[in-house]
């Protein structure tokens, strides 16, 4: 599915476009790609032009939402299909998802890109394939690209997840002229598709699983099993657990996660907000 190349808009986008309106410009300087990029916006008084395409003043928009030109309006980037999921800005410009209501990716400290790079970095990517289970919106992907990872063998099973990776600048593109052709991105549950993949097929393994009560397979002795048949010797792991308050959980899920993991094969230690592991 070809990436969407038109402006994304927010509450804040807006209102800055608009009081540069009542301002008496003619130009906006500033951001319709989420801080990818700054270009200037032409204003008018009933339209505003950016690159090759004109647009209408939107109504008020929401808070806490992105919207995209869909051809005939700004529609909010979220779609319900069982559960909403939403594409949601943050302060980084780097934007996270939610699922009903759920914030899929941490940004209370930093960007969701930045705090992948640092789990990124723990599986010392460069030069290496790459298993990356859970795709999500594929900034695990893009750092590993940006790493010099040697092939990306990226999984997704949500084909709305999969939408809002063609809606966010931020999402690397497989098809894009950066990734070189070294990233794959399927549409497919992990939990089944790990099984067809070759013995010993990567040295770096990225495990970014939804939390234990919606995809408890893929904590499962059976899936680190074959995490485990798929790494090579010496591949290293990093297993995303986050911190589950052990009081109100009553379970100690990163230390349950790196029992399994030992169990199945891995030298494993607690590591950020998850578990490394190093295939024996």
């Amino acid at each position: 599915m070809p990436h969407y190349t038109g402006p994304l808009l927010t509450r804040e986008t807006l209102d800055a476009i608009l009081a540069a309106r009542g301002a008496g410009h003619g130009r906006w300087p500033g951001t319709l790609d989420l801080g990818r990029t700054q270009e200037e916006v032409l204003l008018d008084a009933t339209q505003w032009r950016w690159r090759d395409g004109s647009y209408p003043y939107p109504a008020k928009l929401k808070d806490r939402t992105i919207y995209f030109w869909d051809g005939e309006e700004f529609a909010p980037v979220s779609r319900f299909s069982g559960s909403l999921i939403k594409l949601v800005p943050t302060e980084w410009q780097v934007p996270t998802f939610e699922i009903d209501g759920i914030k899929m990716l941490p940004t209370s400290k930093e960007s969701p890109l930045d705090d992948a790079q640092r789990k990124v970095a723990l599986v010392e990517p460069r030069g290496k394939p790459v298993l990356d289970t859970c795709g999500g919106l594929g900034y695990f992907a893009r750092r590993c690209l940006e790493a010099g990872a040697a092939s990306i063998r990226s999984f997704e099973k949500n084909a709305d997840v999969l939408w809002l990776r063609t809606l966010n600048p931020w999402s690397p593109d497989p098809d894009a002229a950066a990734a070189g052709g070294r990233l794959q991105l399927s549409h497919a549950d992990v939990s089944q598709a790990i099984t067809t993949l070759p013995d010993a097929a990567f040295d770096a393994l990225l495990h970014d699983p939804p939390r234990f009560g919606i995809a408890g397979e893929l904590y499962s002795q059976a899936f680190y099993g074959e995490l485990a048949r798929v790494a090579r010797r010496g591949a290293r792991l990093f297993h995303y657990t986050g911190s589950p308050n052990k009081l109100t959980s009553g379970r100690d899920v990163p230390r349950e996660v790196a029992k399994r993991l030992e169990a199945a094969g891995f030298k494993t230690r607690l590591a950020l907000d998850g578990v490394l592991g190093v295939r024996r």
